[in-house]
């Protein structure tokens, strides 16, 4: 189930983009990089648990159930074009997730470093705090 926390957490990483540059130096055809931080996904989990996962400005993300139970915490970071979670609650090490351009009140299909599929939709960004 963490690994599963940890796909949809990559994918939420790798769902904002920023703003391509345009200095002297730019690519003016480069897509423009994926930016994860302040962005918050869901998705439901292989077992059928509904989730709700959020990356905040400094890389760290918390996932959640829908109902309010707390799943998986760590970090996540961008690597080319693969969203970046390592667990906090695990030690499974880094999974990473395929990623594209994904607008909030839309879906992507994102394939795990390990062969995991996971469905995951872009929502309004929820700052979430651990559990205490």
């Amino acid at each position: 189930m963490r690994s599963i926390i940890c796909l949809t957490a990559a994918l939420l990483l790798s769902a904002g983009s920023t703003a391509a540059s345009t200095g002297p130096d730019s690519d003016s055809d480069a897509p423009a990089a994926f930016q994860l931080n302040e962005t918050t996904w869901t998705f439901t989990d292989p077992k059928g648990v509904k989730v709700q996962e959020s990356i905040d400005a400094n890389g760290n993300y918390i996932a959640n159930s829908i109902a309010g139970k707390h799943l998986d915490h760590g970090t996540a970071v961008m690597k080319d074009d693969k969203a970046c979670f390592t667990s906090a609650m695990d030690k499974k090490g880094e999974v990473c997730w395929t990623t594209k351009p994904v607008e909030i009140g839309q879906s992507m299909e994102t394939t795990s470093s390990k062969g995991e599929k996971l469905t995951v939709t872009r929502v309004d960004y929820v700052p979430m705090s651990m559990p205490k």
